[in-house]
């Protein structure tokens, strides 16, 4: 599985959805859209909006966290095939 993670340094739900990856073990890249340039511009175009932290999971785009409930933990474990204890 190839996982990749758009985030900012000033953003939290960012800090929070990579130290949930790491906690897992999930190998990921991370892609700083403040420091990458075009990358703040690639989410806009592949998910249609302004939001980090963005997943790419094997090529899909996925949010991993919704406004006013933060962090999707179960979702993301489900999605990421981590085995909850």
């Amino acid at each position: 599985m190839q996982v990749t993670v758009y985030s900012a340094f000033w953003c939290p739900d960012c800090r929070e959805a990579k130290r949930f990856l790491k906690e897992h073990n999930v190998a990921f890249q991370d892609i700083d859209i403040e420091n990458t340039p075009g990358a703040a511009e690639e989410v806009v175009k592949s998910t249609g909006k302004r939001a980090i932290p963005q997943f790419v999971i094997d090529g899909e785009w996925v949010q991993p966290y919704r406004q006013g409930e933060g962090f999707l933990y179960d979702e993301m474990a489900k999605r990421l095939g981590i085995k909850e204890s």
